[in-house]
């Protein structure tokens, strides 16, 4: 723990509990490699960076994916902790869900399936991919040194192809079912936060939505909806106990298409994509959404038309009736962030350069790779906040905030600067000019 730099001591000794002693060591030179470094994340790409620093033989490294005897379970708890820590308890929690897919080559790869690849594809042309398909959680949390929210990964589940769920046995979870799972997690693990869950057209089921009714104490739903969802008014009340079955619905409604048609816009100013508001046409109406066997949930649809013409209209709703039509836009153009999420972890954490092939070893590498990101981000956000330490950034590039490169880039500034210290095989570094000394650290640490 000596080399890692002070603001991230208590973040990484949280870590521990999800480890042995030796493991845990072993985990925290991978995590301090795959900071330090500017090429893949390989366990062997890893360990070059701090080869000076560990002891035992590199095998003992690897053998923490593939062998060791730990859970990404405990892990996403500790971290989902931490981040919640940025959040206001009274202020419910925006959790953003989608689903990524790296690619993949192998013919023994575990999990490995072929998968709709949403980045490459359009509206006219469908591009597959050989891969792993991972359906992520993610906090959506304001940091004071951005003015776009960032969306921090906590929990991934890796979507398992139906032959493979059926040649070891198991029961086939969709990647709605998948996101059951882990919503259940959150609201075990926290039972006195509330959660708005925003998710893509993917999860805009009735299934999905009937699950967050049921635990309408604890999480809130925001989707895309369809314009020609079947809708009904409440079921009225029984006359008398004994006068036969109980009705299961009210009366039909028109479509939210039909609605739209006849009924007037009111114009609102709402966030928007990339942190900017913008001036949309709202049309709005609290309803039921039937579904035969699944019975009624109460929903809040909305009809948005962007009054600039940049964007196609859509169709949104939410499980709570009772919130605004502005809000409801407001939440779901900020799932955006996490699509900027899984940009930033392919570019500058090598989210896709693994060639693990074995199942303990894909099941832990990616939700590793995918906590790093929030791990990074935390450890910036307590330098940022404890130290006022700026952000490193190249000065031939202005920017207006900060992203991740630059977190990223001090993050890995300050390890080096621990690892220097430690190290004695370096001594001759701190001999060196002052100007020169930080030419050297500046260049080992600016993003790739």
């Amino acid at each position: 723990m000596n080399s890692i730099p002070k603001a991230a001591e208590p973040l990484v000794a949280a870590l521990s509990i999800a480890f042995t002693r030796p493991t845990f060591r072993r985990m925290v030179m991978l995590i301090l490699g795959a900071i330090l470094s500017l090429r893949s994340r390989t366990v062997t790409a890893m360990l070059w960076p701090v080869e000076f620093l560990i002891r035992g033989h590199w095998s003992d490294f690897h053998r923490v994916f593939c062998r060791a005897s730990w859970s990404p379970w405990p892990l996403g708890k500790v971290l989902a902790g931490l981040i919640l820590e940025w959040i206001p308890l009274d202020q419910a929690v925006v959790v953003l869900v989608d689903d990524t897919t790296p690619q993949h080559k192998g013919k023994r790869v575990y999990g490995k399936g072929r998968h709709h690849d949403a980045v490459r594809s359009t509206h006219s042309h469908m591009v597959w991919v050989w891969g792993h398909k991972w359906v992520t959680m993610a906090f959506h949390v304001k940091f004071s040194f951005a003015s776009r929210a960032w969306a921090l990964p906590v929990l991934c589940a890796l979507y398992r192809p139906v032959e493979l769920n059926r040649s070891e046995g198991r029961r086939h979870k969709t990647p709605i079912r998948l996101t059951m799972q882990l919503m259940a997690a959150l609201i075990h693990w926290f039972p006195r936060r509330t959660f708005i869950l925003v998710g893509d057209g993917g999860y805009a089921s009735h299934e999905w939505a009937r699950f967050c009714h049921r635990h309408r104490r604890h999480v809130t739903l925001v989707s895309r909806f369809h314009p020609q969802a079947n809708l009904y008014d409440a079921p009225p009340p029984r006359r008398s106990p004994r006068t036969g079955r109980p009705a299961l619905k009210g009366r039909k409604r028109a479509a939210p298409s039909g609605v739209v048609q006849r009924s007037p816009s009111k114009r609102f100013t709402v966030s928007w994509y990339g942190g900017q508001t913008r001036r949309v046409e709202l049309i709005s109406e609290a309803s039921h959404w039937y579904k035969g066997g699944d019975g009624l949930v109460p929903v809040r649809w909305v009809f948005v038309h962007d009054v600039q013409g940049t964007h196609r209209d859509e169709y949104l709703y939410s499980t709570d009736p009772t919130l605004r039509a502005d809000r409801i836009v407001s939440l779901f153009t900020g799932r955006w962030s996490i699509e900027v999420t899984f940009q930033e972890v392919r570019a500058h954490l090598g989210f896709t350069t693994p060639r693990n092939w074995s199942k303990p070893s894909v099941l832990r590498t990616a939700p590793c790779l995918l906590g790093l990101f929030s791990l990074v981000s935390l450890i910036y956000a307590r330098s940022a906040r404890d130290r006022n330490v700026p952000p490193l950034r190249a000065l031939w590039y202005v920017k207006k905030e900060t992203t991740f490169s630059d977190a990223i880039t001090t993050v890995r500034r300050l390890c080096w600067e621990s690892v220097l210290k430690e190290s004695w095989k370096h001594t001759g570094v701190t001999k060196l000019p002052t100007r020169l000394r930080r030419t050297l650290l500046d260049h080992l640490s600016h993003a790739a």
